[in-house]
């Protein structure tokens, strides 16, 4: 079985938005984590690996070559291959763009009957949850989101989704993609031997001239030309002001509180 993995390497929540002239992040220069909901994915094609020991865990990631730092880390937890998708041609792509550019390198990486595609529910960067699906309709392949339980037994997946009151229980056959929450496990740490190792591992680099001739790689569909969403401005939020603790009994806090209320007309 094989397994593929998207990954993406998103701004550390910590720190300070990097913005480029043309409204795009710049995630050159920001400290970068690796997207929380994805590493839930990696962690259930370890899974799956362990239950499965012939299968192959490929995480695939489009970024700039900083990217390569967050694939080390992943194939030290025990991924076998890693793919970097990286180009200036790529560069500035919304989700319509990147999943043009992903679902192409996923038919170079190959797709079999077996093949399960995994992604975290969402970035946090982006928040939108798009990438995933819009990757499952440019391959042709079914697809479930909000996944928290998998089960597999031959080519078939019994997954539980998650819904706002309650879950499905639905069957997938191979092949096909998953987003994965949160809930669905806890992700595992890098192991001794993995660190020691990961460099033994296929690192491959697919840069447009690798891509160009896939039927989804075309100029006007790819990239910052290519993307039909246009990022208006992006800002770190703004600091909130420190907090006022109130003292005393209740009744004289409630008081206090009511006082400060009123001295700025607030009731």
């Amino acid at each position: 079985m094989k397994i593929i993995v998207c990954v993406k390497q998103v701004p550390d929540t910590s720190g300070k938005v990097a913005v480029k002239a043309d409204g795009t992040m710049d995630r050159a220069s920001m400290a970068t984590i690796i997207n929380p909901d994805d590493l839930n994915a990696v962690e259930a094609a370890l899974a799956m690996k362990d239950e499965n020991p012939d299968s192959r865990v490929i995480v695939v990631t489009m970024g700039p070559t900083q990217a390569n730092a967050m694939l080390h880390e992943l194939l030290a937890m025990g991924a076998d291959e890693s793919v970097l998708v990286s180009a200036r041609e790529f560069g500035g792509s919304d989700t319509f763009a990147t999943s043009q550019i992903l679902a192409a390198a996923i038919k170079r990486i190959g797709l079999t009957e077996d093949t399960v595609v995994l992604c975290g529910r969402q970035a946090i960067d982006g928040d939108t949850a798009q990438v995933g699906p819009q990757i499952a309709e440019k391959l042709d392949m079914p697809q479930v989101s909000y996944v928290s339980e998998i089960k597999k037994e031959g080519n078939t997946l019994t997954v539980k989704r998650m819904l706002e009151d309650g879950y499905q229980r639905v069957e997938v056959h191979t092949p096909c993609l998953l987003t994965c929450i949160k809930e669905l496990n806890t992700p595992r740490y890098m192991a001794v031997k993995g660190i020691l190792e990961y460099d033994k591992k296929p690192r491959l680099v697919y840069d447009y001239d690798a891509l160009k001739d896939d039927e989804l790689i075309e100029v006007d569909t790819i990239g910052l030309k290519g993307s039909p969403t246009n990022v208006f401005r992006s800002f770190t939020a703004p600091a909130k002001g420190a907090g006022q603790m109130l003292s005393g009994t209740p009744r004289e806090m409630v008081a206090q509180l009511f006082g400060t209320l009123e001295e700025k007309h607030l009731i």
